[in-house]
């Protein structure tokens, strides 16, 4: 049995839809559903439906042998405990950072963001010292009141920070969600993962 993790929301929606185009059907649909383990049309595949920052602790577990997770999980996690299989080329967007448009870097600004490790390394590559300020939601709003002076978040399409007078100062990486393996199940189960992966490769 292959199990793979998905991460819940849009990463969830978008990586059933392309299951579907290669005739990978769950037999419960995740999205209406309070199962977390969905069974596939498939006698050796299921889906286990979870937080995206939880997908690289089970992968690294072993209780889990695939994933598909963004690649700002991955990044902010840091862990080199999977293989990277191929890109999904699904849920699409940027990492960047935002603020007001007058708004100038400087020594010791406070970054709002849920990517500490990210906002952290980004700065001090470009030679600037912050205090990381973590927010898991609305976080737009930091600097907007003033708690902070930028944020660090996921971008689409910009219009929630235009509508509320931010706009992106620099794109940290584009973003994809990508299939990973768990090292020690990609070994054991190396052709049933190979199988898979030249499936939803079609």
């Amino acid at each position: 049995m292959i199990r793979l993790a998905i991460s819940k929301g849009r990463i969830l929606e978008q990586a059933v839809t392309a299951l579907e185009k290669v005739n990978i059907l769950c037999q419960v649909n995740p999205m209406n559903s309070r199962r977390l383990i969905i069974p596939t049309n498939m006698d050796n595949l299921e889906i286990i439906v979870i937080k995206a920052s939880d997908v690289p602790v089970y992968i690294d577990s072993g209780k889990i042998d695939l994933g598909i997770v963004g690649l700002d999980t991955l990044m902010e996690d840091d862990k080199n405990n999977h293989f990277r299989l191929c890109d999904m080329t699904i849920s699409k967007c940027k990492l960047a950072v935002a603020g007001k448009a007058k708004t100038k870097y400087f020594n010791n600004m406070k970054v709002a963001t849920k990517y500490p490790n990210i906002a952290k390394k980004y700065f001090e590559n470009i030679g600037f010292q912050c205090s990381i300020l973590e927010l898991y939601g609305s976080i737009e709003l930091a600097p907007v009141l003033g708690l902070s002076d930028f944020i660090v978040d996921i971008v689409e399409t910009g219009k929630t920070l235009k509508e509320n007078g931010l706009r992106v100062h620099d794109t940290i990486t584009k973003v994809s969600s990508l299939l990973i393996a768990n090292r020690v199940s990609y070994k054991i189960k190396r052709k049933e993962i190979n199988s898979f992966v030249d499936r939803i490769k079609l």
